[in-house]
């Protein structure tokens, strides 16, 4: 499925003793593919730790509504490696190229949904991607 997300402006909390610790919660997004469709509901988000390294540590925590008015708790991982030069050509409206930093997610799916009860039975990986106003993913199941 291809999932987006627009991030509220972070709350940084400065310099903890493991890192930057940014938390950014999603005002709303959209996700759809084959077997399911909707909308991210506001309250999620992703605890990041940016790590002295400049790499940033994605902790992920979302509810996807289906468009038939099913939840679904979506958590996940992540690295997100970017130059700072290349986010600031993101942030500066450019279409920048995914092969230019590096930006994988592992998801795992809840719900009590029976239709929809096939997600929790899988582990996928995300290919992300950096817009000027958020994210935009490419999730796949691991079969």
């Amino acid at each position: 499925m291809r999932l987006s997300a627009d991030p509220e402006d972070p709350q940084v909390l400065g310099d903890t003793p493991l890192g930057t610790r940014r938390i950014m919660y999603m005002k709303h997004g959209s996700f759809s593919g084959p077997r399911l469709e909707g909308q991210v509901l506001p309250g999620g988000g992703d605890w990041v730790l940016l790590r002295r390294d400049g790499v940033a540590e994605l902790d992920i925590r979302l509810t996807l509504r289906t468009d038939d008015g099913e939840l679904i708790y979506v958590s996940g991982d992540g690295i997100f490696d970017i130059a700072p030069d290349v986010r600031q050509r993101i942030l500066n409206g450019e279409d920048v190229n995914p092969s230019e930093y590096y930006f994988r997610t592992t998801l795992a799916f809840e719900t009590g949904s029976a239709r929809y009860r096939w997600l929790n039975r899988i582990v996928a990986a995300g290919v992300g991607r950096r817009t000027p106003a958020g994210m935009v993913s490419e999730v796949f199941a691991i079969r």
